[in-house]
C-alpha cells in the first residue's frame, strides 16, 4: 500500500490534483500495482480525504500555527496550550510504536505538526495494516496529510521526511 501512496504523492502535486478514485485505480493498475494494494490504498486515501476535508492551517504572528477544522470558526477554537500533552491509548502505542510516537513528538516540538494535523496523522496511522508501524511508513503518512491539506512542509522538514536516515553519514 505504501508504494502506491508514494507513487500518488510523487505524481500528483496536491491532493486536489488527484483524479477520482476510479480513474486513479485504472492509472495505478496500468503502472503495474497489485489490485489488492490499489484497493487498500484507495480506501486509505478516501479516509484521508474525509479526515482533511476543509482543514486549514492558520499561521499566527508569533510563528505558531493552529489547525482550523471545518465547521468551527477560527476564533471559536481554543488553541492548544504550550504545556498540553497528548496521551496515547494502549492500542495507539502498540500499533504506532515508540519510535514513531517519538517522531510525532519531534515534529510537534518543531512546530511542523499542529495538534489537529497530529490527530489526522494518528488516525490515518491507526488505519494501516500491521504493527508496529515502521518509521518510513509514518513519514509517508505525514507527507500524505500535508499533501491532502495543501500545506507544504518546510524544506528541511521535507528533507527529513523524504530522506532515509540509514543512508546518512554522521559528520
Amino acid at each position: 500500500m505504501f508504494e502506491v501512496l508514494v507513487y500518488v504523492y510523487e505524481n500528483y502535486w496536491r491532493g486536489d490534483a488527484c483524479p477520482e478514485p476510479e480513474q486513479l485505480g485504472r492509472k495505478l493498475s496500468a503502472q503495474g500495482f497489485d489490485a489488492d494494494e490499489i484497493r487498500e490504498a484507495l480506501h486509505w486515501l478516501d479516509g484521508l480525504s474525509l479526515a482533511t476535508r476543509g482543514v486549514q492551517l492558520e499561521r499566527h504572528a508569533d510563528g505558531s500555527s493552529a489547525t482550523v477544522l471545518p465547521g468551527i470558526a477560527a476564533d471559536a477554537a481554543l488553541p492548544q496550550s504550550a504545556d498540553a500533552m497528548r496521551v496515547y491509548s494502549s492500542a495507539e502505542q502498540e500499533h504506532i510504536g515508540a519510535e514513531c510516537l517519538g517522531f510525532i513528538s519531534f515534529l510537534e516540538s518543531a512546530s511542523v505538526l499542529p495538534g489537529g494535523m497530529r490527530e489526522i496523522v494518528v488516525e490515518r496511522a491507526m488505519a494501516t495494516p500491521g504493527e508496529p508501524l515502521a518509521l518510513d511508513e509514518l513519514k509517508i503518512i505525514v507527507l500524505m496529510v500535508h499533501w491532502s491539506t495543501g500545506v507544504e512542509p518546510d524544506a528541511l522538514v521535507l528533507d527529513e521526511l523524504c530522506d532515509a536516515s540509514s543512508d546518512r553519514i554522521a559528520h
